[in-house]
């Protein structure tokens, strides 16, 4: 967690008395105060800006006048996405966007709509269809050979995110009737992040996006986006199987390396390309456990 505040001589001179004891040195020039708290750290540059740092971060910031992003505490017309396959070596990068309006409330409770890292995958194939033909939703599918195109022409794990979860929304937006009272994504990057990597991006959303931290837990908006995309996922990942003859795993273990190494010792490397996200660390320990398999 990073917060970052400029205060005023007052209040900087309050937090130096308060934090002196923990003070460390810094080898920042322009860090002219540096304190390593148990969770978490406190920068004071000579701008004044002050960026803290960790677990406790927001909670210290509170004292010096730090006031959160208010979390909607309502469940209807609420826009929420998440994405599945981001940490997946085989398979794609799903993002999902969803509307809930009041309507859909009491079914997604019967429903038993829940984050889907708490449910198991029988679960998430046996409720997911519901709530695409019940839920109004703009699903994005990025197959490897199209997501390694997109990395290769300047992405990165995050934008790519940011340029995907903008455009969900952006996609949705045009198609929802009611009033649209708050857009909340799953945070995967910090709100200065988002923003940088958004400024690239020619559609943007119309309105004020929130991202929290834990949000499927909170909003059945987000929760919904999150059962979608792991259904699209899985099921694309079991075409992706059928059409490599092998059994492609979720995730980015050790599996992972062995299952693309028969690949590349089957087909070589640039098969690939088509069912695993090249920019791994396990593309290369593929290709040095299938050079032993030849050996």
């Amino acid at each position: 967690m990073n917060v970052v505040l400029t205060l005023n001589r007052k209040m900087l001179d309050k937090l130096f008395l308060k934090f002196n004891k923990y003070k460390k040195a810094s080898k920042n020039q322009y860090i002219t105060f540096y304190a390593k708290l148990p969770k978490a750290t406190i920068s004071v540059y000579n701008s004044g800006k002050v960026v803290f740092q960790g677990e406790e971060a927001e909670n210290i910031a509170h004292q010096f006048g730090y006031t959160a992003t208010a979390r909607p505490k309502q469940q209807a017309n609420i826009i929420g996405t998440d994405e599945v396959g981001n940490g997946s070596y085989f398979g794609p990068l799903v993002v999902v966007a969803s509307f809930i309006s009041d309507k859909d409330i009491l079914f997604l409770k019967n429903l038993g709509v829940t984050d889907s890292k708490k449910l198991n995958d029988s679960k998430i194939c046996q409720i997911a269809p519901q709530l695409m033909a019940h839920i109004l939703h703009v699903p994005l599918i990025v197959e490897p050979m199209k997501y390694n195109k997109v990395i290769a022409s300047g992405y990165n794990a995050v934008s790519i995110k940011v340029a995907l979860h903008n455009q969900a929304i952006h996609l949705l937006e045009q198609h929802v009737s009611e009033p649209i009272d708050h857009i909340i994504i799953d945070a995967f990057t910090s709100e200065k992040n988002y923003q940088k990597y958004l400024s690239a991006e020619k559609n943007k959303v119309a309105g004020k996006v929130t991202l929290l931290t834990k949000a499927e837990d909170q909003f059945l908006a987000v929760a919904c986006s999150s059962i979608i995309a792991r259904y699209l996922f899985l099921k694309n990942l079991k075409a992706l199987s059928l059409e490599s003859g092998m059994q492609l795993p979720s995730g980015a273990g050790k599996n992972s390396d062995y299952v693309a190494a028969k690949i590349v010792h089957h087909s070589g490397p640039e098969s690939l390309e088509k069912y695993a996200k090249l920019h791994f660390a396990n593309t290369k320990k593929a290709i040095n456990l299938a050079q032993i398999i030849e050996s």
